[in-house]
């Protein structure tokens, strides 16, 4: 059991590598990261380049570099999911949650 990858992660310390490693916007430095914490199987087909902009877009940490990944999300057939991560729209067919009612919508007069 001497294999790091026995152990979980510590989530805060994967997402500060992450985040660094995104800074560097390399789709294929990206792709050997998750594979190499196990994030991805060795032959997946995932566009790494698509998910590094889309990370990118998601990171707090990033902000600065949210234009950018915008940008790109938009123009390479990602308008929606940019949308819907960078919070400027609901996704194409879901609606607002209803507002809360209470359970006992009686009034009561006395």
């Amino acid at each position: 059991m001497g294999d790091t990858s026995d152990r979980p992660l510590d989530p805060r310390a994967f997402r500060a590598a992450l985040d660094a490693l995104l800074r560097q916007r390399d789709p294929e430095a990206l792709r050997a990261f998750l594979v190499a914490r196990g994030q991805w199987a060795p032959g997946t087909t995932t566009d790494p380049e698509a998910a590094m902009w889309m990370m990118i877009a998601a990171s707090p940490a990033l902000a600065d570099l949210h234009a950018q990944a915008e940008e790109w999300l938009r123009t390479h057939g990602h308008a929606e999911a940019a949308a819907a991560i960078l919070g400027r729209g609901r996704p194409a067919g879901t609606r607002p949650a209803p507002a809360a009612r209470p359970r006992d919508g009686r009034r009561h007069r006395h």
